[in-house]
């Protein structure tokens, strides 16, 4: 059961994740295609990663979690939870100090981290 968990709180962060990197990528793309979309991606831009930071934050300190109390790789954890600060940071204060591109470029850096160390994470407790 506990395995089950954890498998399930890696899928769901690689998902979440990904939809963020999704996200980042085509909101610009789209702004630009379509320029009457604009004032409306931009205004939820920050609401979208609002509400995902809300649901990766705990679904992912939980399966980072899970997944070191078996494995024991200090590199992984850490990892994940550097991606996690990381993307809690610019979250909260990120408009305040960045422009919008370096924001949106950190974003994706923190991204990459969560989703490597979730994907070794999973790789991890499979290997056993």
């Amino acid at each position: 059961m506990k395995m089950q968990l954890q498998v399930l709180g890696d899928k769901t962060a690689i998902f979440l994740s990904s939809l963020c990197v999704i996200h980042c990528i085509l909101t610009p793309i789209l702004v630009i295609a379509i320029p009457s979309l604009g004032g409306v991606f931009w205004l939820e831009h920050e609401v979208f990663h609002n509400l995902l930071l809300f649901f990766v934050v705990p679904v992912g300190l939980l399966a980072l979690m899970a997944g070191y109390k078996h494995h024991h790789n200090h590199k992984v954890l850490l990892c994940g939870l550097t991606g996690l600060v990381m993307l809690t940071l610019i979250a909260i204060a990120g408009h305040d100090f960045l422009n919008e591109r370096s924001e949106t470029l950190i974003t994706l850096l923190a991204t990459v981290f969560i989703l490597f160390a979730h994907i070794k994470n999973f790789q991890l407790r499979q290997h056993d």
